[in-house]
């Protein structure tokens, strides 16, 4: 997949791509169905934005991102998508019309042959433009334009929003049956305290900071190593939360991978949550929350092995 993080000045290999356009996080069924349909026209590419918009508007809310960037990018690719448009989101793209976005970067920037959208997709300034809009500003400059229709689970649209509230309940299997696929935390492996080293449960840090916040508890995981000498698949159990017992509230995912030894720090992991096991708790002392992730690890190879 060719990654292209501007419209000016591209080679003439970047032109003419069918594209779906959206911020695509998570890149749920509906953001699927919306990529498929662009599939149909020529060569596949992708257009979406970066940051997400709004990280721009409202950047001291509460992180809401199913996925960063790199992630988006690594499952786009693994979707086909030839070429990936991250167009730079910032206050002068925020503020052109529909009509100065359709010519100057779909149609002189981009050169696309096709567009894709959903059906309440919005661009422009204030969000002036719609599908329709599209389609005719399509027709004036010469690209084509298909709306996708919204997809539905369980008689509910499927959307970012349905997912992250499944995640924040709790529910990672609803969110994956939206998804299509395991919600997953992607990153590098940072360095640690160590703790579960010394208890017999070496973890693989991460960061989720930028992040929504799932459910904070303790979750039955499938692990993908991305990088390193060790690169694979594993099962394992995964702590996402403050550590309460420590004293330490800052959140982050530390990951105890089955049947694995080795360093990988500095490593790029993909975490999949798979099954919520239970809430945070305090524990009284070391030889409680010892037996304690003894057991979550028992339910988790018992959940990963019937799945």
């Amino acid at each position: 997949m060719q990654r292209y993080t501007r419209w000016q000045d591209l080679p003439q290999s970047a032109r003419g791509a069918s594209v779906a356009m959206g911020n695509f996080d998570g890149i749920h069924l509906g953001h699927r169905s919306i990529i498929e349909e662009a599939r149909k026209h020529g060569p596949l590419g992708v257009v979406t934005f970066e940051p997400h918009p709004r990280e721009l508007f409202s950047p001291s809310k509460t992180p809401f991102r199913l996925m960063n960037a790199e992630a988006r990018a690594n499952r786009l690719d693994k979707l086909g998508v030839e070429k990936l448009f991250e167009l730079p989101f910032d206050l002068a793209l925020a503020g052109m019309s529909a009509e100065d976005f359709a010519r100057e970067i779909l149609h002189e920037g981009l050169g696309v042959s096709h567009v894709t959208v959903g059906q309440d997709f919005c661009f422009g300034h204030k969000r002036s433009g719609n599908g329709e809009t599209l389609r005719e500003l399509g027709g004036r400059f010469g690209f084509g334009v298909t709306l996708a229709p919204l997809v539905a689970f369980e008689g509910v649209e499927v959307s970012s929003t349905a997912i992250r509230r499944a995640l924040s309940e709790g529910r990672p299997r609803d969110a994956a049956r939206m998804l299509g696929h395991a919600h997953r935390i992607e990153g590098p492996v940072l360095h640690g305290d160590k703790r579960g080293r010394d208890l017999g449960f070496p973890t693989a840090n991460m960061s989720v900071s930028g992040l929504h916040l799932p459910k904070l508890g303790v979750y039955a995981v499938r692990v993908d190593v991305l990088t390193g000498p060790q690169a694979g698949s594993y099962g394992g159990v995964a702590s996402l939360g403050v550590r309460p017992m420590f004293g330490e509230n800052a959140p982050n995912l530390e990951t105890f991978i089955f049947d694995f030894k080795g360093d990988l720090y500095g490593q790029h992991l993909s975490v999949a949550l798979i099954d919520y096991l239970r809430p945070e708790l305090r524990f009284d002392g070391l030889p409680a929350l010892i037996a304690q992730m003894q057991a979550d690890s028992d339910r988790a190879r018992e959940i990963l092995a019937a799945e």
